[in-house]
């Protein structure tokens, strides 16, 4: 008996292990095998699935497609391995401002005057973002209809690898209680889930501030099904039409670092598929280079219509981002957002503090400051004994570290949207990017709100200790309105009317969304309305971003449709599987 349970016990294992390779194969970050520079690719391959862009969504999505099938992956940018230091806690704004050919973040200014950021490396903005973690909003499920059973069970999934609960230090307990002085309640404690409150929100980074990103999430991935090339830069979704037919994606054009052109298809399968996860610039600007966008913009540019998809790169919307800087005369914690307050009014009001300072920006704010504080002074009267308090510690307050913090708001359901345009056919210049930032009077009529919230934070009691008593919300409004955080001009009631102050000061949360919305450019499964074998999965199909901060939700929806497109493989083949017997049968 005991030598047939053990015989029984073996086989058991043997299937279990067959069932599931990944069990015996899993590697674990950064050392993939899978991972190489596209400079290694074959000039011609073919997949049953091609996933552009190995970013927040892509990486879950590719992770899970293997499982069953053969998947590449194509990224744009490098690796965020190489070098890991670079994207610890303390390095955000570094990284962030970083120029460099081999910097993980490309900058752009918008057409409305605003920097932004798009990620450019494999990770995508979990690699440059400031980490926070929360759930979407009940509305927000319900409105794209999606299966909360299965987002629960892909939250999970997500959160075994890379979510940590945030340390709540210092300043950002001074926030906090700042907060619930000032009505922003009740306490909802540490919590993943986005609700009116207060409360502590997960992160990726670990204890150590070391970051972890969707790229870690590759560990689940299958990987002798997966290929992820680097360095590999999409320029063309190749697309096949017969007479009287749709529109059918096959294939893809791209080219690696040294610009050696690649080519790879969809194997003959019937449900390969292209997954477009290039970000909400990203996405639409490949499509319309594919031929799949406006039909006007396209022949503008001379890219042969493929589609007339007028929606495509419409409804782009970010969420405004204003606030305060506030010198301390404490020494502060370094801490990225753990803290935030919902309020009533649908306002997110966050805080970070400690961060090192780019060399660019020091130099910058050096030789600017002054002359800032002096127009400031002129031009809005600060007193003489808080300017003469500033002149003397600028040395301080502007050295590698920030001694002291910003408190920022977000608007988290803005109105005001804008659109995309082709600069030209370089997928690797930006597109002209239009954000109408406070186009819709109801949005600056919340920014006033959140700004009203921040000023009654910064004036509480509870936070009293982190701000110079002599330093009144009126100056360090003073303050703010005289540095030029963007190309957008002044006004001479700037830091005098809160509405003028919003519109002026504005800054990116670097949460774009809406682009390729779900109903307008793509169906309930993402696929791309009117064109065969095409998705589109990242946060440009969103009609608001989710919760606190859209990254979970980005990640979830990798998981999420992976699992969903597999299972929905697996059901045709059943189905093809059962007509084949019955024919045979008959």
């Amino acid at each position: 008996m005991e030598r047939v349970s053990w015989r029984s016990l073996m086989a058991f294992l043997v299937a279990v292990l067959a069932l599931h390779p990944c069990f015996c194969y899993a590697e674990k970050a950064p050392n993939y095998s899978f991972v190489r520079e596209a400079t290694t690719a074959p000039r011609l391959s073919n997949h049953s699935y091609i996933v552009i862009g190995g970013g927040t969504a892509g990486c879950p999505l590719a992770a899970t497609l293997s499982e069953s099938a053969n998947v590449l992956v194509l990224e744009r940018g490098g690796s965020p391995y190489l070098r890991p230091g670079r994207t610890d806690k303390v390095n955000y704004l570094l990284e962030l401002y970083n120029t460099s050919s081999d910097s993980y973040a490309q900058q752009f200014r918008s057409e409305d005057g605003v920097h932004g950021h798009r990620a450019r490396v494999l990770g995508g903005g979990s690699v440059i973002n400031a980490g926070f973690y929360s759930h979407a909003d009940p509305e927000f499920v319900k409105e794209a209809r999606l299966d909360e059973a299965l987002v629960k069970q892909s939250y999970q999934w997500v959160e075994k690898k890379v979510v940590f609960e945030s340390p709540v230090l210092q300043w950002q307990s001074a926030v906090k209680d700042g907060l619930l002085e000032v009505g922003v309640k009740p306490y909802n404690k540490f919590t993943y889930d986005h609700i009116k409150g207060t409360k502590i929100g997960a992160t990726i980074f670990d204890r150590n501030d070391h970051r972890h990103t969707a790229a870690d999430l590759l560990e689940y991935a299958n990987p002798t099904n997966i290929k992820v090339y680097l360095h590999a830069t999409v320029h063309k979704i190749i697309t096949t039409e017969t007479t009287g037919s749709r529109p059918k994606a096959t294939g893809v054009i791209y080219k690696d670092a040294t610009g050696l052109r690649h080519e790879a298809y969809l194997t003959e399968e019937p449900n390969s598929e292209i997954i477009v996860s290039s970000g909400a610039i990203g996405s639409p600007q490949l499509l319309m280079l594919s031929g799949i966008g406006p039909a006007n913009q396209l022949k503008a540019n001379r890219v042969k219509v493929v589609l007339d998809q007028p929606m495509v790169g419409q409804n782009m919307a970010d969420n405004a981002m204003n606030g305060l800087v506030v010198p301390s005369p404490l020494p502060v914690e370094v801490s990225l957002l753990p803290t935030v307050g919902i309020t009533q009014s649908g306002n997110y009001i966050e805080a970070c503090s400690g961060l090192n300072l780019p060399p660019p920006p020091q130099e910058q704010m050096a030789k600017l400051l002054p002359t800032n504080l002096n127009k400031v002074s002129l031009h809005y009267s600060v007193s003489p004994c808080v300017f003469s308090f500033i002149m003397i510690n600028i040395g301080a307050f502007i050295n590698t570290r920030l001694q002291g913090g910003l408190i920022i708001q977000k608007d988290g359901r803005p109105l005001s949207t804008g659109h995309i345009e082709l600069r030209n056919t370089d997928p690797n210049d930006n597109p002209k990017v239009w954000f109408n930032y406070f186009k819709e009077p109801q949005d600056v009529k919340k920014c006033v709100r959140g700004m009203e919230t921040i000023i009654s934070v910064i004036n509480s009691k509870s936070f009293s200790r982190f701000r110079h008593p002599s330093m009144t919300t009126e100056q360090l409004l003073d303050l703010a309105a005289g540095l030029q955080s963007n190309a957008r001009p002044r006004h001479p009631n700037t830091a005098t009317s809160l509405e003028q102050f919003c519109k002026d000061t504005v800054l990116t949360f670097w949460h774009y969304h809406g682009s390729c919305k779900v109903g307008k450019v793509v169906d309930s499964d993402y696929r791309i309305i009117g064109v065969d074998s095409l998705r589109v999965i990242d946060a440009s199909t969103f009609h608001v971003t989710p919760g606190t901060n859209p990254q979970a939700t980005v990640m979830m929806l990798g998981r999420y449709m992976g699992v969903r497109i597999l299972k929905d493989r697996g059901l045709r083949r059943k189905t093809r599987e059962c007509n084949n017997f019955c024919g045979r049968k008959n």
